[in-house]
């Protein structure tokens, strides 16, 4: 059976950038973490999520994603400059990632670009922002009964 937009799928993968750096992969050690999710549903990125559509069961195959299809194009606009005092006490330096609140509870990852006196430099572009991503995906189920709650690890 070929995976059609709204089929839950469970896959295992491998995420590399150009480089050959491995940023992501379900495989830890011997055992594995597959990814569950709904095909054509936008839970992924979108080059990940159409690659999916028309595989089968035990099906691998490595898919290339350009940046527009990932996490998008690194714009100057995520640049921000922050008052210096958010963060408080913390032993802040240019280079380093730092996860930074909204407020509502979610984080997001930032580079902190250059400390200033009164303020930090912080770059909110996502880590692979404008990286093309390569992906090895392997398919280990398809619309599986039983158990398939989303594992968060």
């Amino acid at each position: 059976m070929k995976i059609k937009s709204g089929d839950k799928v469970r896959v295992n993968y491998e995420g590399r950038l150009e480089s050959g750096e491995i940023f992501d992969s379900s495989m830890h050690g011997d055992h594995s973490h597959p990814l569950t999710f709904i095909a054509g549903s936008g839970q992924m990125i979108k080059g990940f999520d159409n690659a999916v559509i028309g595989m089968q069961i035990n099906e691998e195959k490595e898919i290339k994603i350009s940046s527009k299809e990932a996490y998008g194009e690194h714009t100057e606009e995520a640049i921000r400059e922050v008052p210096r005092e958010i963060f408080g006490e913390h032993k802040i330096e240019g280079g380093m990632q730092i996860a930074l609140g909204d407020g509502q509870g979610n984080q997001f990852p930032a580079k902190i670009v250059e400390v200033k006196k009164d303020t930090v430099k912080v770059d909110l572009n996502h880590p692979l922002a404008g990286k093309t991503l390569i992906f090895k995906i392997k398919i280990v189920a398809i619309n599986e009964e039983g158990d398939l709650e989303e594992h968060h690890h």
